[in-house]
């Protein structure tokens, strides 16, 4: 089959001319509407690049030209903006337009002129201290707007029931329907004339009806996971302290709190801050990031932080901004296919062509059956209405053969499994941003994971102290106390370091309660700070800072500048201990002085980094220097003094181990790629199973030094990748790809991005993760925990395997309508199925098939073999082996009851053959039914093993059993059926159940190589419990 689909071929990164070469080569498609209606449409992709190069250069004419303008032509006219009395009598004294123009046009003269940030503050009625008092939110929103963009109203369930009436098969058959009644009730009379075309709308009623509801429920789970995506939590001083609220919740006047990784989350002016490089590529297209300071002070929303940190006063928010009028013109229209659905639209495609072609031969065969017929009893030349009536039934029949035989239910059933896989997801802490990622992590060869918050729980305490030549530990049993005995120019020193330069804070909450706000590390260091009987506000209210330097992946330091009460500067430096150890000159010594550091020094004080490390902890050096005046440029990378050496304990989470070796046994390689120091990895890496024998250990600086046929050798042993820069990370991910890998990598910082842009699969955490990772990943784990990310690969495993057995059922049923319709056309003249019949037999198939097979939860089993590779043939010998088995054996048995039924069952009277072509019907369906059961495992023989814990197949399978009841013993005069003895329904079961034999038959038969299609182990098959996991 690989030759009739090699349109359909994927490449890992397709192009738009691919796109449009799989959607064109889909040519037999019963509803276009329903099958692509979450697929992106590529005829408005350029429209919508278009609309968006328009408002990005909008935008940069904003920044470069009308800012120029209003800076230098006085003579500008700029309108002049009425206080309207709702604002007046809200309390405030400017007007929402005002402020948005202000900000959209960077007019510095106009907030000139409305007194700075500071005036501009008091005619919004907030504090730049305090914040707004939570009270005012209503006012505020109804005044100035919600923090909310238009979206596109959710659609309607009437919306999915017009959607599913758009299936061109159905109408055509709803048109043979109403003929058929009309000329029925004029031969036959009222009500016998109206069975046989009622019965067909009867049934597509019922047919639409299911499958908009099928739909509306998946379209339900798709706004769930639509609106936990645009969750951003965004950091505000309200009411007096600092707390994290949603950015829903944002209001103008809100001071904002900003740091490296964040989206700027409305349009505002800049109040205060440090080094702060904001990224507008998004707004203006412009790569170079524009410096926002005092001068500069206007913040758009929707662009990034790239670097530094601030506080901004928020002047705009929602749809005036200019970040809101884009979102509103790029409505999101889709995503792109998945590997998956293009296979089988591929596959429904090719298949649907020869049903086709079988329905057309089909109604051929009837109609010269019948027209011979006619010649031979030489009514020839008289037709009556019930020959007309004949030749719309056998135009009904074949046009039901297209509806059953075109299986528009497998690109579907890749959507209903995704969906369903993506709530359980959500459910379990990981939210799928891209459908595609949670099908390729079923691929998964490789997890590159970060250390901190994913392998270890990110609850970090400071455990270990050196300071003066002595190594303090954490009092047992009283975690509230440090026995450290220092002179108090030290500890004055030590606490500067602390409080001075963070990136974090420490603030009271509504209870009065002491919290601490920022990163694990950072709250770690405070609190440690605190317990020496430190204070952070008095602290910070001494020394003014004067510059800082934050921290980055790439320098792997954070550093601070402070004036000095008289006179001169101070500058504090923490950081990478081997980073920052090599930037001192001194140390301070156990009698509180400032020494030479020695050699001997170095080597000592390098021992006691290596023992807290080789213990596990994270160890960070804080250092300081004093300076006679402040530097204009960078803050000095020599010269400091040697203050204290602390050691971080972060354990390891809970069942991370196990986790580990659970991707190990299904063969996927685990790699830990940290920024902490190679003790501290390869120690943590042990503990978590990571690090084995055999397996290489590698710093950063080391791998990125080597020539590409070294790296490339190693690239496979290695297991631990320490002090790793981002772009180590990057250069590793894109080497194992290259190597045929299938990569997920983990990132939190800004500078993940391109390593999580460049694996297949990227995974941000939701807890430390900035928004620019979050934006550049596939998947976002919401709790940060290593555990989750297995099970996002095992799900992913879970929907590859379940449209396998999903495909294996439906082409089984495919073939066997098909054929036993075709063959009994040519040779009875007629067709043992019914139109009414074979819609029935379609919706078991298609919309109740999915849901059945396709929402399976994951079992153990699925981890225990290698992952399924790329170039895998979708639909495999093993598969094609249990349909082909599956359909011999239907149509030997049904063919028997077809051709030599009345005197196998001894019928006879006039009703002997409706009750046959039941019997027929019963027997079909039943073995569908048995058939979906054995479908539920492609290889074992054991297919009932959690077949009661899925509470959806076993509702699919009662409800599909009690609906047959009713069509066959009540709605007789709508399904052309008879009531049937218990005898013929024994039978019927009878002969369903003997599929579940003739497939343990089928399993023994070896088609496969000693590995599966896909390069998994063959688990052997057998009745007993080992072999049937």
């Amino acid at each position: 089959m690989s030759n009739l689909l090699k349109d359909f071929e994927v490449d890992a990164n397709p192009t738009l001319e691919a796109r449009q070469r799989w959607r064109s080569s889909v040519s037999i498609v019963k509803n276009r509407a329903r099958r692509f209606r979450n697929i992106r449409d590529l005829d408005k992709l350029a429209e919508y690049e278009t609309k968006r190069h328009q408002i990005q250069e909008k935008i940069r004419v904003a920044f470069y030209v009308q800012k120029a303008a209003l800076q230098f032509i006085d003579a500008v006219a700029r309108p002049e903006y009425k206080l309207t009395d709702e604002v007046k009598e809200a309390g405030f004294s400017i007007e929402a337009e005002e402020l948005a123009s202000m900000v959209r046009n960077h007019d510095t003269k106009s907030l000139s002129k409305n007194g700075g940030v500071e005036e501009l503050a008091k005619k919004l009625s907030v504090s730049l201290s305090e914040g707004i008092r939570s009270c005012e939110l209503p006012i505020r929103e109804k005044i100035y707007g919600e923090n909310r963009y238009a979206e596109k109203p959710a659609r309607s369930f009437l919306m999915f029931v017009w959607e599913a009436l758009q299936d061109i098969t159905l109408i055509i058959l709803m048109v043979c329907a109403v003929v058929s009644i009309a000329v029925g009730v004029a031969t036959e009379g009222f009500p016998k004339g109206m069975y046989d075309g009622t019965g067909i709308l009867l049934s597509i009623l019922l047919v639409v009806m299911v499958t908009a509801i099928s739909d509306y429920k998946q379209s339900l789970q798709f706004i769930d996971l639509d609106r936990e995506k645009k969750k951003i939590i965004v950091q505000v001083t309200r009411d007096g302290n600092r707390q994290e609220i949603s950015i829903h919740d944002l209001v103008v006047g809100d001071v904002v709190h900003l740091s490296i990784g964040d989206q700027v989350p409305a349009d505002g002016i800049f109040i205060s801050g440090y080094n702060l490089e904001i990224d507008e590529s998004s707004l203006s297209g412009e790569s170079e990031p524009s410096h926002v300071n005092k001068e500069k002070p206007f913040l758009l929303s929707g662009t990034k932080v790239q670097n530094g940190s601030a506080k901004m006063l928020v002047t705009t928010v929602g749809m005036r901004t200019e970040w809101g009028k884009l979102m509103e013109t790029l409505v999101d229209g889709g995503e792109d296919e998945t590997p998956l659905q293009v296979k089988l639209n591929g596959v429904a495609t090719i298949i649907g062509k020869i049903g086709l072609s079988f329905a057309v031969l089909t109604f051929l065969v009837l109609c010269v059956r019948f027209v011979l017929e006619k010649a031979r009893s030489g009514s020839f030349t008289k037709w009556s209405s019930e020959d007309a009536l004949t030749l719309l039934d056998y135009f009904a029949i074949s046009v039901t053969i297209i509806v059953v035989a075109v299986p528009e239910g497998l690109p579907l059933a890749v959507t209903l499994s995704l969906a369903f896989a993506m709530k359980k997801l959500m459910s379990d802490r990981a939210l799928v941003r891209h459908l595609a990622a949670c099908e390729t992590m079923g691929s998964s060869t490789c997890i590159c994971t970060d250390k901190t918050g994913t392998l270890t729980t990110n609850h970090m305490v400071v455990n270990k102290v050196w300071i003066c030549d002595k190594v303090e530990e954490r009092q047992e049993g009283n975690e509230e106390s440090f026995d450290l005995e220092l002179q108090e120019e030290v500890k004055s020193i030590l606490l500067q370091g602390i409080f001075q330069n963070t990136g974090s804070e420490v603030v009271k909450d509504k209870d009065g309660n002491t919290q601490i706000l920022g990163s694990p590390t950072e709250r770690a260091i405070l609190e440690f700070g605190l317990l020496l009987g430190g204070d952070f506000g008095e602290q910070r209210k001494e020394h003014k800072i004067l510059k800082i330097e934050p921290f980055n992946s790439d320098k792997k330091r954070m550093s601070v500048l402070i004036a000095l009460p008289d006179g001169g500067a101070r500058a504090f430096c923490k950081g990478a201990s081997e980073i920052v150890l090599k930037m001192c000159d001194n140390v301070v010594d156990s009698n509180g002085e400032s020494v030479p550091l020695t050699e001997e020094r170095i080597t000592n004080l390098s021992d006691v980094i290596e023992g807290f490390a080789s213990e596990a902890l994270r160890t960070l050096c804080l250092v300081y220097k004093d300076l006679d005046e402040a530097p204009s440029g960078d803050l000095p990378d020599g010269g400091y003094t040697m203050v204290a050496v602390v050691g971080i304990k972060d354990p390891v989470r809970p069942g991370v181990r196990e986790a580990v070796e659970t991707c190990q046994a299904a063969g996927i390689t685990v790699r830990m790629v940290t920024g902490d120091n190679i003790s501290t990895a390869k120690a943590i890496a042990k503990e978590c199973g990571i690090f084995t024998e055999g397996g290489l250990a590698i710093e950063g600086s080391q791998f990125r030094d080597l020539p590409p046929h070294e790296m490339r050798a190693i690239i496979p042993k290695i297991q631990v990748m320490a002090r790793s820069l981002p772009l180590d990370k990057h250069t590793l991910v894109s080497n194992l790809r290259k190597i045929g890998e299938v990569v997920s990598v983990t990132g939190d910082g800004t500078n993940d991005a391109p390593a999580l842009h460049e694996a297949d699969i990227g995974l941000a955490m939701g807890i430390a993760g900035t928004e620019v990772a979050k934006e550049n990943a596939d998947v976002i784990i919401m709790d940060d925990n290593f555990k989750t990310i297995v099970n996002v690969a095992r799900w992913g495993r879970a929907v590859y395997i379940n449209i396998q057995k999903f495909v294996q059922f439906q082409l089984t049923v495919n073939v066997v309508a098909l054929i036993i319709n075709f063959v009994s056309a040519c040779i009875t003249g007629s067709a043992p199925l019914t139109a009414v019949q074979l819609l029935w037999v379609n919706m078991i198939m298609d919309t109740l098939g999915a849901l059945a097979l396709a929402t399976e939860p994951p079992n153990e089993g699925l981890m225990k073999r290698p992952p399924i590779a790329r170039t895998a043939s979708f639909i495999t010998k093993t598969m094609w082996r249990n349909i082909a088995g599956q359909s011999v054996y239907q149509l030997i048995v049904l063919g028997i009851l077809n051709f030599a039924g009345k005197s196998l069952l001894k019928l006879d009277g006039p009703d002997s053959t409706a009750v046959l072509n039941t019997v027929i019907f019963n027997s079909f369906v039943f073995c569908q039914v048995f058939n979906e059961i054995n479908s539920r495992e492609i290889e074992k023989i054991n297919v009932f093993k959690g077949m009661f814990n899925s509470w959806v197949f076993t509702g699919v399978m009662t409800v599909t059993v009690v609906f047959q009841v009713i069509i066959v013993e009540f709605l007789g005069a709508f399904a052309s059926t008879v009531p049937l003895s218990w005898q013929h329904w024994l039978l019927s079961i009878l002969i369903g159940s003997l599929s579940m034999i003739v497939a343990v038959i089928l399993k023994c038969i070896p088609v496969e190589s000693c590995r599966h299609h896909d390069g998994y182990e063959l688990l052997p098959s057998g009745p007993s419990s080992s072999n049937t996991a």
